[in-house]
């Protein structure tokens, strides 16, 4: 398992308690992870080290968790090495490190998406902002670690973010507003064949109420009771299996995770981004229902066969994850404060605790090493349970300076989300005319996933 955060534990529990995984391993992992299984110092992005590690260990399969190694190539080098991988080539992995890329490949594939402009000066981001107007939007077209856009009323902010994103190098994206809520859709391909996970929903603010700063997350929640019916096999046959057709058309099969970042607008279903790897917090939520054994189903998509696979079992339950920050983030978090009432949380029933940016310090304690320090998990038998076990398990844990939303799921919990008529009718079949502007389909009635 190569990465150090939230997802890479929730992963690496999961992987652990899979019966055909006989060893696993982790690079370099966090606290919880050495917990757990041994780690092993390594840079992520460097190939040569990562397959030389693979290659001392014996591995038979490599997880890659976090974006940057697959955008610079590791999982070819693996590839190169002999070594199975899941986790999509550098190619392939231009879906998430370039926004523009991927509205391209959209476009190509008749993919519902924002509206767009791609800006290399303030003139053109001035020019772009004026014609889709407020509230603006301007991502910064590389990776960002999540905290890459800016959703504001204030045009000179706006302005000020595509400004320090040039100052890096880089371009912008400057994107129409997508209204409506936001989905994230996990889908497990082979190149081929494309299985989507449970949806889930993430919190992208620090604050409640959506105050604040983007971050990487604060929380997630799944399932989601309020999605229309149809939601996922609408999104994997207007979105998942057209893309997973057009990358594999263009010499470039996408193997690993597609994150699919969806808006349920008044004009049906948006994509508002694609990911090539697990979301996190979203895997920490989804995860905690998977029965399927993991591993097998890596190791499958990995090897190409992924049509060969049985449905997926779930648990009947909700889960909640709530993430704990550190003082100063996004910003600036602040490092080396000791975390307690790690014991204390786990010990809670349906509770489990999962690290992030954590490390230890000279004794052995546990120490917040980055901004997204832990989140815990909980699991009940309605999103109303699992909260509550989540926020009694984040009760007992203690951070210097930390914070966490508390908030993650009320709504839907409330019966307080509304889906735009257009995207909860009853889908049906699109004039290919019409293909990636607006319109729904009928529902797909096979079970585990496309083949394309």
């Amino acid at each position: 398992m190569l990465g150090s955060g939230g997802r890479e534990h929730a992963l690496v529990r999961s992987l652990a308690s899979d019966p055909f995984v006989t060893d696993l391993h982790a690079a370099p992992g966090n606290a919880g992870i050495a917990q757990e299984v041994p780690c092993h110092p390594v840079d992520t992005v460097d190939g040569t080290a990562v397959v030389e590690l693979a290659g001392r260990l014996g591995v038979e399969l490599v997880v890659i968790g976090p974006e940057a190694p697959l955008v610079a190539g590791v999982a070819d080098d693996l590839r190169a090495a002999g070594i199975a991988v899941f986790g999509p080539s550098a190619g392939a992995a231009r879906l998430e490190g370039s926004k523009a890329f991927a509205k391209e490949v959209m476009a190509a594939a008749n993919v519902p998406t924002a509206m767009a402009r791609v800006a290399a000066t303030g003139e053109e981001t001035a020019e772009a902002l004026d014609t889709f107007g407020s509230p603006y939007v301007v991502k910064d077209d590389g990776l960002a670690a999540g905290k890459g856009v800016v959703v504001t009323e204030d045009r000179d902010v706006a302005l000020a973010h595509a400004q320090d994103c040039f100052r890096s190098g880089g371009t912008v994206l400057i994107e129409e507003y997508l209204r409506g809520p936001e989905v994230s859709l996990f889908v497990l391909c082979d190149g081929r064949t494309g299985i989507p996970l449970s949806p889930a929903q993430d919190f992208k603010r620090i604050g409640d109420d959506d105050e604040g700063p983007n971050t990487g997350g604060m929380g997630a929640y799944t399932p989601l009771d309020w999605a229309p019916a149809g939601l996922v096999d609408e999104v994997m046959d207007r979105v998942a299996t057209p893309v997973l057709a057009e990358m594999a058309s263009r010499g470039t099969p996408f193997v690993g995770v597609l994150y699919c970042g969806l808006a349920l607008t008044p004009r049906g279903i948006r994509v508002v981004e694609f990911n090539v790897r697990f979301g996190d917090p979203e895997t920490q939520a989804v995860l905690a229902r998977l029965k399927t054994p993991l591993g097998s189903l890596l190791l499958d998509a990995a090897k190409g066969r992924l049509d060969e696979d049985e449905q997926l079992r779930w648990r009947h339950e909700s889960a909640v994850a709530v993430v704990l920050a550190a003082h100063g983030y996004p910003a600036s978090p602040r490092t080396g404060d000791r975390v307690r009432g790690l014991k204390k949380a786990a010990a809670e029933p349906d509770v489990t605790v999962l690290h992030a940016g954590t490390g230890t310090d000279r004794g052995g304690r546990v120490i917040a090493t980055g901004g997204r320090v832990l989140a815990v998990v909980g699991r009940g038998e309605d999103l109303n349970a699992a909260r509550q076990r989540a926020y009694t398990g984040i009760g007992h844990i203690r951070l210097d300076g930390g914070r966490y939303r508390r908030d993650i799921a009320a709504a839907a919990a409330a019966g307080r989300i509304e889906v735009p008529a257009a995207a909860a009718r009853p889908p049906r079949r699109p004039d290919p005319a019409s293909a990636g502007q607006t319109g729904t389909i009928e529902p797909v009635t096979s079970t585990m996933g496309t083949t394309v």
